[in-house]
This record gives structure tokens, C-alpha cells and sequence, in this order.
């Protein structure tokens, strides 16, 4: 029978994650699907501690904040709707007192800076070319937090714009932890706000430097989530309903080429039989004191015991001895 999809096949990464390797996440609402799902497997994720972040200067810029564990300047700071928020970050970094924040996106920015000291690996995927200029400093803002549209100008950057960018970056962070791998995605997610035209524009430009900057530096590769759903998947029953997103069906079929390519032999072992104990942890009975879900609870927890040794499960066996004591 002909097939009727274009499937991706990719090669094997020449250096593969293990069970032990340190990730950090920051980009679109894309990173926080991989960092869920590599944090569900049990390894060491910080999924986009700075929130969601869309253009690549803006990643760039607040990583660079990390690096040298330098907070925010105050001219970042601003108050709307009766809130303090920061140009640099996502809203989840708000407080009715700029005190409050300002010490929560320290903290913030001195754990991304231990985190990448060490780390193995750091995935960034761009969401959007188009950037949003304040008129008061020129400077470019990662959210706008509901400020009025007269407040910025609203530009497309160029190629260019993204590899000077980045340069800067990756200079700074070599230098910081020379050991780093760098994984460069371009967000599956459409953004029609700025139309299907001017999308497809905006894409084209990521994808070009991602291309560009991949060919440039040897420890940068770049991962196709954007072709898998457009290219391989291409079909709206991929897509949540809001026809902009990909399903959770789409992203656990992009997440499985991503574990192909990246993952060690015996890490693919491990997730193969961690999935199974996460299945039964996730398991609800309609009887819970019954003696058969009893049994079940023991017998869970005797598998959860034989990873002791290998990962932190303390949390998921005193849940489940909790379940066994009130029985």
C-alpha cells in the first residue's frame, strides 16, 4: 500500500542525554511541553524558569541575566493594572509590591545562573521573529503585560538581527560552561495575530537562522518540531481546537522523535519502565479502601522501591504509604 505521509526520519545525536543530564528549557509555550515531559521522566528540567518567551532576543537577553547573575535594571520595572511587573520576563512574575518581585526574579535569575554552570544541555525554541520596541528606550520587551500598543513599535527582525544576537550569547555562555549543548527548535505554535502571511514570514525567518547558527557553531543543533507538525503530521486533528496549538497527540508523537534522537540506550530503557510505575501512580479507583486496589498500592509500591537507588521517588512512595496508612 503507498503511504499517504511524509515521514521525518532522523539520524541519532552523536552526543545522547543520560538519566543524569542537566536540561534547561526557555522559549515559547513549546519548551514548557519538552520540560514537562522530560521532568515527568525524572530528569534534571528547568523548564522556562523566566516563563514563556517568544522572540529569540528576548531568550537571549534574560539567559544572558543568568549567566552573570545580574538582575533586571529598574528602568525594566513597571506598574499596570495594579500590579509590578518586569519588561524582561513573563507575567508570572508579578506583585502588588515591586519589592516582592524584584526579589523573586533574583531568585530566579540565581538559580538559572547555578543551573547553567553545570548544565549539559540547553533547548531554546523561538516563537516569533516580530518584537515589540518600547518608544521610550528602544528597547526590545519580551511582553508587553497589556501595556497600550502606543507604548512600542512593532518590527520584524531580520536574520541577522537573530545571529548577532545569539553570538553574543553563546560567547558569553562557552566561556561560562564550556561543556554546554545547545538544541535550537522553532515553535510549532501559529501565531495569527500577526496573520497566516506575515506567520509564515516570521517562521521563515527563525528557521533561516536556526539553520545559520546550527552550521556556525559545532555544539548547536538544531531539532525539527516545526517540520514534524507541518510537514510530517500536517493535518488539523493535530491541533487543539483553537487550531493553533498542537494536540497533546502531536506533542507526544514529536516528544518520541525528540527521545529517538536524543536518548541514550539506557535512557530509553529506563523511561520504557519508569512510564509503566507512572501509569499506576496516575491510576484513581472508585474503591480505594478496597483490598484489591490495597494490593495494588503495595505491589506499586514495591516497584517504586526498585528505583530508589537511581532516582528521587521519595515523594511518590510517601504519597502511596500515606493511601496504605489510611486504609
Amino acid at each position: 500500500m503507498n503511504s499517504f505521509r511524509t515521514e521525518i526520519v532522523g539520524g541519532r545525536s552523536d552526543v545522547p542525554m543520560q538519566l543524569k543530564s542537566t536540561i534547561l528549557t526557555q522559549g515559547s509555550c513549546f519548551s514548557d511541553a519538552i520540560g514537562r515531559r522530560l521532568r515527568a521522566d525524572k530528569m534534571n528540567a528547568l523548564a522556562n524558569p523566566f516563563g514563556v518567551i517568544y522572540n529569540p532576543h528576548s531568550i537571549h537577553n534574560i539567559l544572558l541575566r543568568g549567566v552573570f547573575n545580574e538582575p533586571p535594571p529598574d528602568h525594566t520595572f513597571l506598574q499596570n493594572q495594579g500590579l509590578y511587573l518586569n519588561y524582561e520576563v513573563h507575567s508570572q512574575f508579578s506583585s502588588p509590591r515591586k519589592e516582592t518581585l524584584s526579589v523573586s526574579l533574583t531568585n530566579a535569575i540565581g538559580s538559572a545562573h547555578y543551573f547553567l554552570k553545570d548544565c549539559d544541555w540547553l533547548i531554546l525554541t523561538y516563537g516569533t521573529a516580530f518584537v515589540y520596541q518600547r518608544q521610550d528606550t528602544g528597547e526590545i520587551v519580551a511582553n508587553c503585560h497589556k501595556v497600550p500598543a502606543a507604548a512600542f513599535s512593532r518590527t520584524l527582525q531580520s536574520v541577522e538581527d537573530v545571529l548577532r544576537s545569539f553570538d553574543n550569547l553563546y560567547t558569553h555562555l562557552i566561556r561560562f560552561n564550556p561543556g554546554i549543548r545547545i538544541i535550537l527548535t522553532v515553535s510549532p505554535v501559529r501565531h495569527i495575530k500577526d496573520t497566516l502571511a506575515l506567520n509564515s514570514v516570521s517562521k521563515s525567518v527563525l528557521r533561516l537562522a536556526c539553520h545559520e547558527i546550527s552550521g556556525k557553531f559545532d555544539a548547536v543543533e538544531y531539532f525539527p518540531a516545526y517540520e514534524l507538525m507541518l510537514d510530517d503530521l500536517r493535518d488539523y486533528r493535530f491541533y487543539k481546537s483553537d487550531m493553533l496549538h498542537p494536540s497533546d497527540d502531536a506533542e507526544e508523537y514529536i516528544w518520541s522523535k525528540f527521545q529517538e534522537r536524543y536518548f541514550s540506550d539506557e535512557l530509553r530503557d529506563f523511561v520504557r519502565r519508569w512510564r509503566t510505575v507512572r501509569s499506576a501512580l496516575a491510576h484513581r479507583p472508585f474503591h480505594p479502601q478496597s483490598p484489591a486496589h490495597q494490593q495494588f498500592l503495595r505491589e506499586t509500591l514495591t516497584k517504586l522501591e526498585q528505583f530508589a537507588d537511581i532516582i528521587d521517588v521519595e515523594s511518590e512512595m510517601n504519597d502511596l504509604k500515606q493511601q496504605l496508612q489510611r486504609s
